[in-house]
């Protein structure tokens, strides 16, 4: 079963390691979500790095220049992000074996993007793991290292050792993450800021007819958020029970379907009286409320605040 709400779980402390022809859009699609996560949560939750192996500039394929915060040598931390992405090959040298051997001793975890793991796997980091790769390198990958069991994965999470398959796939597994270690609320809420609707579950739930169910119940309560639906027809729209509703909500998200779908409101009710000069009863009929000391006292129990206070920024 997932966690719904985790307040507790330590920071993490992520490095990035860039190698001159990588993805800008891998990179984004990695950083981005963690950016979002801190920013809606209000706390430090991910604090990262970039680095090169030698703390020199690097260039993305299209040739945007990134200075490192530092070189891989010098950092540690809870999770290795390696990101060679075009031209893997040819960083794959004795000298990238070497310094990702021992930065396997500095940091938690880690973690392949794109064709990272093709780096991971030379220097001996996979042997004995389950792992994937970008898929046009799959067959070149399983053929080269017989010792590693190559798997056509979106991502694959293999105790201390995670690879991903491409710039989609690292969105995916970032908000797998994220729910992961501090709750589906706060992923669900990071999914709804880049408007998707099944990110936060796409590694164990997004395929399976549960996680299915759990998406279109998703898609009818993000549709009905001014004026809610009764749970029995928000669950005939899902094309199930409200009992199996509820079953399968509880294990994709660890939340019932009436905390979910209040949570989501309140996410809008966050956002407007952020965004908008909206006054709080507006903000309330637009969260799907009809009356605005009700709307209040939900605030203060999701958010620990109320629309006023957050408003004048107390």
């Amino acid at each position: 079963m997932q966690i719904w709400s985790n307040t507790s779980a330590a920071p993490q402390k992520i490095g990035v390691l860039l190698f001159d022809g990588f993805s800008n859009h891998c990179l984004a699609n990695t950083v981005e979500p963690m950016r979002a996560a801190n920013t809606l949560s209000g706390k430090a939750l991910f604090d990262w790095a970039f680095l090169s192996l030698d703390g020199a500039a690097v260039r993305s394929s299209s040739q945007l220049p990134v200075t490192p915060h530092g070189r891989l040598s010098e950092a540690s931390g809870d999770m290795l992000v390696v990101m060679p992405s075009y031209g893997f090959i040819g960083h794959a040298g004795w000298q990238t074996q070497s310094a990702l051997r021992a930065a396997a001793k500095r940091f938690g975890t880690v973690c392949g993007m794109d064709t990272g793991s093709w780096l991971m796997a030379e220097a001996g980091l996979l042997e004995g793991h389950r792992a994937t790769i970008h898929w046009e390198e799959l067959t070149a990958f399983a053929e080269r290292f017989p010792d590693v069991t190559a798997e056509r994965e979106r991502f694959v999470i293999d105790g201390a050792r995670v690879t991903c398959s491409g710039a989609m796939a690292a969105f995916d597994l970032v908000m797998f993450l994220i729910g992961r270690d501090f709750g589906q609320a706060l992923a669900l809420e990071v999914a709804q800021l880049f408007m998707t609707r099944d990110s936060a579950r796409s590694h164990e739930g997004g395929a399976t007819p549960a996680g299915r169910v759990v998406n279109r119940a998703l898609a009818v309560m993000q549709d009905h958020l001014e004026e809610p639906l009764a749970l029995p027809e928000v669950a005939r729209r899902a094309g199930v029970t409200q009992k199996t509703l509820a079953a399968r909500m509880l294990a994709e998200l660890g939340a019932t379907p009436a905390v979910v779908y209040r949570r989501l409101r309140l996410n809008l009710a966050r956002k407007l009286v952020v965004d908008t000069d909206l006054s709080v009863s507006e903000v309330a009929l637009r969260s799907g409320y009809g009356d605005p000391a009700a709307m209040t006292r939900a605030f203060r129990a999701e958010f620990a605040t109320t629309p006023q206070a957050l408003r004048k920024g107390i």
